[in-house]
């Protein structure tokens, strides 16, 4: 791989050099200085040695020489610390940044991209590859300067001393580079194996602990452990496999490196017996050799660094390359006095041109006001339906309206703000009750809260919780029971009480009594709102304003509760089916 295509996946932090311009240039004048005055201390050692081996040297000279070397050394200090925090803190606000601006986008991502990419790989990137790519803005960054400037300038000392001996000495450095250009190859397919099965074992194991009841409730400990030791056995080959590069890169360049230095010792020993050069000279040639052994061993080192980092920033390029599939338009028309109307007209939609439409040409009026139920057999179509209400999926044009606006001409950002959402899958987050509600909204009042909470009828049992509201909740509210989460979800749904309020079965985990009540009393909040909600419990039915039935992706039918019992089976058979089983649940 060429230096310039090991370079070009950086292209993406460039913009963050750019902006650092200034500190990182200092922090550089810094690094240079101090490879500067590493060069003078082998030429104020020189002049020692000649004034000792010339007999002249007198106590006062000799103490103001190792004033020289000390004096030298403190400023060296000065601007290595100056360098270190300046270029370290850099490749720190380079990690910060492009972690940032990867959060952000992956936000920004539609669902379909969530499907194809798992948790544990996209947590890998943004922990195990943005901390490659810090150590190669960061240390690789002042490896690579530091060898440059400190190998070109040593060479040149040497050259200055002995052209002679410099060129025997610099024998060893094109095998150097040949040798690197083709290990480096290797390494580069190493380090995207080994970070790309890292992924693998991250998912794993994040998989693991996320199913941990699951595991334990089955007694599946030990086969749960045989795929994440499996992983982690994957892991270790690909890891070993780079090692053995690495293994062979490094010890290559100490051997030539210590060859060049035994040839010096062997032919400057000679030219100082026969006084060709001073004593001075060849110590000061061998510590300019020695200051050079570092560049050509961190050549290495470097190789390294850029390399895991390139094959780190390919990865990190692929997520930040991904387009969203619903974006907000350049001009989007301003929602203005909602009055919650809803129109779909002629809605198709499928996850995978590949597969079966899950909606097939749906048509749907919803007044502004209204309060419609969805039933329909499992695997209908329902959930995608009211995705596409929220624009959760991508619609195409001209077929979902709301209050005759067309949502595409919509900022999905306004649209969901105008829509209060509770999913079929319940999720809360780690954090107080209280946080849980307000998803950092500011403009929510505590008895707006409270409304809710008791709406909900889950006020008293949070009430007994340790702090009450203000608990902490466990992972995904784990401490909860699943008709509390269930029900701290609609009290976030309905606290601003919004002009559009969908609900996608969020009771199904409460009994039947609860249930009732919770319904009642929502609707009668909801009175000139428009709500839609799915559900086959026989209160929200008979209290929905008209009932829209799904099959197959299809509605089939629309009308009153009373209507569809007489003219539609299917609607008959799921009406009946969820009465059985409140009366079974009832008897319990």
């Amino acid at each position: 791989m060429s230096f310039k295509k090991t370079l070009f996946p950086f292209r993406t932090i460039l913009p963050l050099f750019k902006a650092n311009m200034w500190p990182l240039l200092v922090g550089l004048v810094c690094l240079l200085l101090v490879d500067l005055l590493q060069l003078l201390i082998p030429l104020v050692i020189k002049r020692g040695i000649d004034l000792l081996t010339l007999g002249i040297a007198s106590t006062a000279t000799l103490l103001q020489l190792g004033g020289l070397i000390l004096a030298i050394a403190l400023f060296m200090s000065l601007c290595r610390y100056t360098w270190r925090h300046l270029i370290f803190g850099h490749s720190r606000k380079v990690e910060e940044a492009l972690r940032n601006r990867l959060f952000s986008h992956l936000q920004s991502l539609s669902q379909s991209f969530f499907h194809k990419y798992k948790t544990g790989d996209l947590m890998a990137r943004a922990i195990n590859d943005m901390n490659a790519v810090r150590m190669a803005a960061g240390m690789g960054l002042v490896a690579l300067t530091d060898g440059l400037i400190l190998g070109l300038a040593a060479a040149f000392f040497m050259i200055s001393i002995n052209p002679r001996l410099a060129l025997i000495a610099l024998i060893p450095a094109p095998i150097i580079v040949f040798l690197t250009r083709i290990l480096t190859r290797r390494m580069s397919v190493g380090f995207e194996n080994v970070q790309r099965q890292f992924s693998e074992l991250t998912e794993r194991v994040r998989e693991s602990f996320a199913g941990i009841w699951v595991i334990k409730a089955f007694n599946r400990e030990q086969w749960q452990y045989g795929k994440v030791r499996t992983e982690g056995e994957c892991y270790l080959k690909y890891n070993l496999n780079l090692a053995k590069t690495l293994a062979l890169f490094f010890p290559l360049m100490a051997v030539f490196t210590n060859t060049g230095l035994a040839v010096v010792i062997w032919l400057g020993g000679r030219e100082v017996v026969l006084g060709q050069i001073t004593t001075g000279d060849f110590v000061a040639f061998t510590s300019y050799l020695n200051l050079l052994t570092w560049p050509m061993m961190a050549m290495g080192w470097v190789t390294n660094l850029f390399q895991r980092a390139a094959a780190s920033m390919k990865r990190i390029n692929t997520l930040l390359e991904e387009d969203p599939e619903i974006r907000a338009p350049s001009s989007p028309i301003p929602l203005k006095d909602i009055k919650g109307k809803i129109r779909i007209t002629n809605l198709s939609f499928s996850y995978d041109d590949r597969l079966s439409p899950i909606l097939v040409n749906i048509s749907l009026n919803i007044e502004a006001g209204q309060t419609l139920a969805l039933v329909g057999r499992v695997g209908c179509g329902k959930t995608t339906l009211l995705m596409a209400m929220v624009r959760m999926i991508k619609v195409p044009p001209a077929t979902v309206f709301l209050d005759d606006v067309d949502v595409v001409k919509l900022d999905p950002k306004d649209l969901r703000q105008t829509i209060g959402f509770v999913p079929q899958q319940t999720f809360l987050f780690s954090d107080t009750v209280r946080n849980n509600i307000l998803l950092g909204r500011k403009d929510i009042s505590e008895a707006q809260i409270q409304r809710a909470l008791h709406i909900a009828r889950v006020a008293e049992e949070i009430e007994e919780l340790e702090n009450g509201i203000d608990t902490v909740l466990g992972e995904r509210g784990a401490t909860l029971s699943g008709g509390q989460r269930q029900r701290i979800m609609l009290a976030r749904a309905i606290v601003t009480n919004p002009p559009v309020l969908i609900l996608d079965d969020p009771l199904s985990m409460v009994d039947v009594q609860t249930e009732n009540d919770i319904l009642s009393n929502l609707f009668k909040i909801r009175q000139g709102k428009t709500t839609i909600v799915v559900s086959h419990r026989t209160t929200a039915l008979s209290k929905a304003d008209k009932i829209a039935v799904m099959d197959k992706g299809i509605i089939v039918d629309i009308g009153q509760h009373y209507t569809l019992l007489r003219r539609s089976a299917l609607y008959k058979r799921l009406y009946e089916k969820g009465k059985y089983s409140e009366e079974l649940e009832s008897m319990n």
